[in-house]
């Protein structure tokens, strides 16, 4: 954690350091005489403005600080090479025109206002992603639907889960599994009971399962609006099964297992998949729900045949999901790690911010066929 706030403040350092000579550059653009003590003090309290807002990246101000920096430093990019392409075309009415959407300063700003509303938009529009895994073992067909990372009553319209789950109990899925961090920090007791009502009524032949997420119990707050024991209430009332660090059997073919949270770091004392599967029938095809998609490898060579995974949301800020995936994290989509098949949703919703630029919101419905 220490390191993470030290790389923070680093970053709102140079975000402040850049903010500066750009708007100092800006300045000189409309005439204005930087040295005089006015403008010289105005630049600075907006750099240093720049620097605080940076200091918080989970805040919507830090991003929308960040776009703009990012895309004016694009543009900069671009400026040098122009220059390094030659004085000789820098007399063109076509670099004339480049300087002065250069310098005006406002092509970020319209950049990002674009960006933002383009996010609002993917934000609110959930899509249905569908896969089929395939397996050799004596299993029947099954429909899963994976609903992970809703975080109620916060960045989303409520309305648009109440829609999805008539869109998704006209569909008759065998299983329900409900991936974490179904509710967070800013939900309000009403709105998680309210959310747990509404899954609990959702049709499924052999029911609704529910593993905790990282947000779910509110662990990053002070200011708690329920506490574990209401959570669990409410999830139970609505006829859903908790499994946390425990399995179920389905049929005489399927077992379902459900980890505890891993927490920040890993650092849960979770039980690990082999204590959980100790006597469980290999030959069973094995479901594994794990909300962050890690410790692949060992669910793998535990005999696990598919792991449903969230709390990524694809990175939901670009280019964050580009780069877990570049530190070999597991990100979004299908993947496989052996025999086993790995599947990590985006998410319903997504957390903090009311926008999302990577990837899409979604459920997801996978098929498994024999």
């Amino acid at each position: 954690m220490a390191a993470y706030m030290i790389q923070m403040f680093v970053l709102a350092a140079l975000a402040g350091g850049y903010a500066y000579s750009l708007i100092r550059r800006i300045m000189k653009f409309y005439g204005l005489d930087v040295k005089k003590n006015q403008f010289k003090t105005l630049n600075i309290a907006l750099a240093i403005a720049a620097t605080f807002s940076c200091v918080n990246l989970f805040s919507t101000s830090a991003m929308v600080v960040l776009h703009i920096l990012v895309t004016a430093l694009v543009l900069d990019l671009a400026e040098l090479a122009v220059q390094l392409a030659g004085k000789n075309r820098q007399h063109g009415k076509a670099y004339k025109i480049w300087e002065k959407v250069h310098g005006c300063g406002l092509v970020p700003v319209v950049i990002t206002c674009a960006i933002f509303v383009y996010g609002f938009i993917n934000m609110n529009h959930v899509i249905q992603t569908e896969y089929t895994v395939t397996t050799d073992k004596k299993v029947g067909s099954y429909k899963i639907v994976l609903i992970t990372d809703t975080h109620y009553g916060t960045i989303q319209d409520t309305d648009i889960l109440k829609e999805k789950v008539e869109e998704i109990n006209a569909q008759n899925p065998d299983i329900v599994i409900l991936g974490g961090d179904i509710v967070e920090e800013g939900t309000t007791k009403e709105m998680m009971q309210e959310v747990f009502s509404m899954f609990g009524g959702m049709k499924s032949q052999y029911g609704v399962y529910y593993v905790y997420g990282n947000h779910d119990r509110q662990p990053y707050t002070n200011n708690r609006s329920y506490t574990d024991e209401e959570l669990e209430n409410a999830i139970l009332a609505g006829g859903i099964t908790i499994l946390e660090d425990g399995y179920t059997e389905i049929n005489d073919d399927l077992v379902l297992v459900g980890r505890g949270d891993a927490a920040w770091g890993n650092v849960s004392g979770r039980a690990s998949t082999e204590e959980i599967l100790e006597g469980v029938d290999r030959n069973k095809y094995i479901i594994l729900a794990d909300h962050q998609p890690i410790e692949a490898e060992e669910n793998d060579a535990q005999g696990v045949d598919l792991e449903l995974s969230g709390h990524t949301h694809a990175g939901q800020i670009w280019p964050t999901g580009l780069l877990t995936e570049l530190s070999g994290g597991l990100n979004y989509g299908k993947y496989q790690v052996g025999n086993c098949n790995v599947v990590v949703s985006s998410g319903f919703a997504g957390w903090g911010y009311p926008i999302r630029t990577g990837k899409h919101s979604e459920y997801v419905i996978v098929t498994i066929q024999a």
